[in-house]
């Protein structure tokens, strides 16, 4: 019997030829148009895509999570990239270089050299320089790249393959780090790709950080986003007699939600049964109402405050006094009594026990994240009549 011989090797083209099929590649940048992407913290993205949606001229194109850090991508148009970076719950920020799919081509030379166009890259770094800092001729730079499997190839060889690409566009630049501009390459969804020239640092993060540490203290762009969520950076406040809207926190700490309340238009109080606690947020947040208390007998008339937003102990890091599930329920039920009809409750803990939660909370939605690879839970809810 005769065998048929197998087809030619190259009747199928390869990835690298230029007669195959590429690049579901994103379109030409309309003029005007910066395209930019967000870090944050794992399970903040749809919080971040909310408030992005919020700004006039922003554009919000996907989201997903690159194994360190939730993305989320976004076109911004000309003059508003300055209330992007306003954005408090963002830990960095990004101006995009270029984007592709693993699909493409799954080699990492492929890859960077796909997503390193000199056209696009000169129009981010204009941006870069104007939000930064000028551009000099003999620039350093490092590459961080992060990708969800290495299957196919290593993290560490995508970022090599970046350094060369960049090498050969900008001679004069040299390796560093640190370095003056950082490029980071993330796939933060399966095979779908982003870079973009790092536009912030660690102090955006920290909101410009705590003048005292303590151990256990809260990220500030998680403590803005639990303020956001009671509703004071967007939503009307109730205004009584003049004032501006209360929001408590009966377990304050070293004063995060507080500082970030304040900043978000509230008056702010806080209260601990540490004393520790109580001079440590005072020091950090001198404007806000610190003093030592209980949140399991708060001192407030029924009704007199618009809201409660609290990073509760669960006896982890500190201890609460008696049991946990009967410590619980007492301190809900507080808040509860205290927060007036139409208020909010936000609580960040892994868990919260239905049985705990009295009848006049009712839970509008939670978000699950993680810290220092830790799971736990923004819990919101509704303080309903």
């Amino acid at each position: 019997m005769s065998r048929q011989n197998p087809p030619p090797h190259r009747s199928r083209p390869r990835p690298q030829d230029r007669t195959a099929p590429r690049r579901r590649e994103d379109p030409p940048l309309p003029a005007g148009v910066t395209r930019m992407f967000a870090m944050a913290v794992p399970g903040l993205a749809p919080l971040v895509a909310r408030s992005l949606d919020r700004l006039p001229g922003v554009t919000v194109q996907d989201s997903g999570f690159d194994g360190r850090a939730d993305v989320v991508v976004f076109e911004v148009a000309r003059g508003r990239r300055g209330e992007v970076a306003d954005l408090s719950l963002v830990e960095d920020l990004f101006v995009e270089v270029g984007r592709t799919t693993r699909g493409d081509g799954d080699r990492p030379v492929q890859i960077a050299g796909r997503m390193w166009r000199p056209e696009r890259v000169q129009r981010a770094l204009s941006v870069w320089a104007d939000q930064v800092r000028p551009l000099s001729t003999g620039m350093s730079y490092r590459v961080i790249a992060r990708v969800l499997h290495e299957r196919a190839f290593l993290r560490t060889q995508l970022r090599q393959e970046f350094v060369d690409v960049i090498a050969r566009d900008r001679p004069r630049w040299r390796v560093a780090d640190p370095a003056q501009i950082e490029v980071w390459v993330s796939e933060y969804a399966a095979g779908r790709i982003v870079a973009g020239l790092r536009l912030t640092d660690a102090s955006t993060r920290q909101h410009e950080g705590r003048l005292v540490e303590r151990e256990g203290a809260l990220r500030p762009t998680v403590a803005s986003a639990m303020v956001e969520l009671a509703g004071a950076a967007h939503e009307p406040k109730p205004e009584a007699e003049g004032r501006r809207p209360l929001l408590l926190d009966p377990c304050c700490g070293s004063g995060t939600i507080l500082a970030e309340a304040l900043e978000a238009g509230w008056a702010a109080e806080g209260l601990d049964i540490d004393d520790d606690a109580v001079r440590v947020a005072a020091t950090n947040v001198p404007e806000a109402t610190v003093r030592h208390g209980d949140a399991r007998r708060l001192e407030y008339a029924d009704g007199s405050v618009d809201a409660c937003v609290s990073n509760l102990p669960f006896g982890e890091q500190y201890a609460v006094q008696g049991e946990m599930k009967a410590w619980l329920r007492t301190v809900l039920g507080e808040m509860a009594r205290v927060v007036r009809p139409g208020g909010r409750v936000v609580l960040l803990a892994p868990a919260v026990d239905r049985a705990a939660v009295p009848g006049a909370l009712r839970l509008r939605e939670r978000f699950p994240i993680r810290l220092l690879g830790m799971k736990t839970t923004i819990w919101v809810y509704d303080r309903v009549e």
